[in-house]
């Protein structure tokens, strides 16, 4: 079911928003799946964190080759199960979960992290700061100088990719924009960079954390790009800003970390929705000025200020169980991994099948959200 054109027509630009989370991040991947073997394609893609790992993985590599890269990075950092997860109680299967999370902290994840062994750091003694972590992440490094082709990534015909990372001695959030420079490993690997497990990048001198610490759903880089342009964004959310009350310390972590990462999206959209009825004012007002009251300039640039354009988000939320667990971001166990891959598939299939933004918007419609909920329904929801 390739893309086609609109009610205006043309072909809106098509996003993709991955969110920071650890090895939630293979439910990303399987959103991915779904939209390449739909012809949806991105023209941009955005990530945090592991949202910026998988976008490279995406954008620097050529078409028919990014889902074959993004399943052997998974492959690669998957931890191997004692038994078959399919044919186990569950019971069964969060034991061999806490015991590969165990793993995961005790001794590193191969392909990404490892622990640094008596560093001073741990005893809070002082290091240099592109080492004040408690893990080393060059195994990262080298993966993703294998797997990521970053010519590519910087082409010109290629796929619009931005990360951001948050700069450590001033807490500014910097978007690494392949439009506007060329972006490399350190600007992916400082997106990343998740205190204090994970080392801060230095990039241009300056060093950088994982963005997430600043706004972990980086759709307001799209809402705010400039010239504005009709756009269909897909927002991939792993972290839940609703949840149960909790009543143990383990629940009380878990919904700690999801509402410290979850989406800001409605913040994100209604900051966009009052810009845009503004714009539309200043439309309205350029349509009743006289003849000759501004100059040709100023009327360019009323004309480009009130500039109408539609954005249509479709938002895929995760929505595993991972039993309360805190440290589910970590849990690397290859059958949490095909799980997660596999229900981004699926929930990026039924929205794709009901293909809700294929639809003619109302008039002046600011943001239309088009919502997965678990069941598997879209809801609309108009800005």
């Amino acid at each position: 079911m390739p893309f086609s054109v609109t009610s205006i027509g043309h072909r809106p630009r098509v996003a993709l928003v991955l969110q920071g989370g650890g090895a939630l991040g293979a439910y990303q991947a399987g959103v991915y799946q779904a939209m390449h073997e739909h012809g949806l394609e991105p023209d941009w893609v955005v990530g945090t964190s592991i949202g910026a790992i998988n976008a490279a993985l995406i954008a620097g590599n050529e078409g028919a080759r990014r889902v074959e890269k993004l399943k052997t990075f998974w492959d690669e950092v998957a931890y191997r199960d004692l038994l078959d997860m399919r044919r186990v109680p569950d019971s069964v299967r969060r034991l061999n979960i806490l015991l590969t999370t165990f793993s995961a902290f005790a001794t590193g994840v191969p392909g990404f992290y490892a622990p640094r062994w008596a560093s001073p750091f741990a005893f809070g003694l002082p290091v240099a700061p592109e080492e004040a972590s408690f893990y080393d992440t060059r195994a990262l490094e080298d993966t993703l100088s294998r797997l990521v082709d970053f010519d590519c990534l910087n082409s010109a015909s290629g796929i619009r990719i931005t990360v951001s990372a948050i700069r450590v001695t001033c807490g500014r959030l910097e978007n690494f924009d392949s439009a506007r420079r060329r972006v490399g490993l350190a600007h992916v690997m400082a997106s990343g960079a998740l205190p204090p497990g994970l080392p801060p990048v230095r990039v241009d001198g300056e060093l950088y954390w994982d963005g997430g610490l600043y706004s972990n759903t980086p759709l307001e880089t799209v809402l705010t790009d400039e010239p504005r342009t009709d756009t269909v964004c897909f927002m991939v959310d792993l972290w839940s800003a609703e949840g149960p009350e909790p009543a143990t310390l383990e629940q009380v972590h878990t919904r700690q970390k999801d509402v410290m990462y979850a989406s800001r999206s409605r913040r994100h959209i209604d900051a966009y929705l009052r810009g845009h009825r503004l714009r539309r004012l200043i439309r309205m007002l350029r349509e009743k000025l006289p003849e000759g009251a501004l100059s040709e300039a100023e009327l360019r640039e009323l004309d480009s200020v009130g500039r109408d354009t539609t954005m249509q988000i479709v938002r895929l939320a995760y929505a595993g169980r991972d039993w309360q667990m805190a440290s589910k971001d970590i849990n690397f166990s290859r059958g949490s991994i095909e799980w997660r891959w596999d229900q981004g598939y699926r929930d990026a299939l039924r929205a794709i099948e009901d293909g809700a933004w294929r639809r003619p918007a109302p008039e002046g419609a600011g943001v239309l959200v088009h919502e997965m909920t678990p069941e598997g329904h879209v809801n609309r929801l108009s800005g």
